[in-house]
């Protein structure tokens, strides 16, 4: 199943308080548990004035509905191709050949 990164641009994210982010998460679980596990959080990464938030779904669309309902803005939504670390560098084999050693069982280009 396709990887997506959405960057929500949030002002001041990166300043909320535990309680805070613990609130946003639980907004966003409880709109996957509505969606039936369509879509899966993998994790996100906070700045001082964005979120960029990896996610699994059969496509962009289910994305956008998961941040409609849990109230969260979704800047820009992008399919992840391919996925490399410093370990691809090291490596005669291909990027996805990489990805695959990671853990996932396909490749993610498709």
């Amino acid at each position: 199943m396709p990887k997506y990164i959405v960057e929500r641009k949030v002002k001041g994210m990166g300043l909320s308080s535990q309680s805070e982010m613990q609130m946003m998460a639980q907004k966003s679980n409880e709109a996957l548990n509505e969606l039936e596990g369509k879509v899966m959080w993998l994790e996100s990464f906070v700045t001082d004035d964005a979120s960029y938030c990896i996610y699994v779904a059969p496509n962009e669309e289910l994305i956008r509905r998961h941040a409609q309902m849990a109230g969260f803005p979704a800047d820009r939504i992008s399919k992840i191709d391919m996925v490399i670390d410093p370990s691809t560098g090291e490596s005669a084999q291909m990027p996805n050949m990489a990805s695959r050693e990671k853990g996932y069982e396909k490749p993610l280009t498709q």
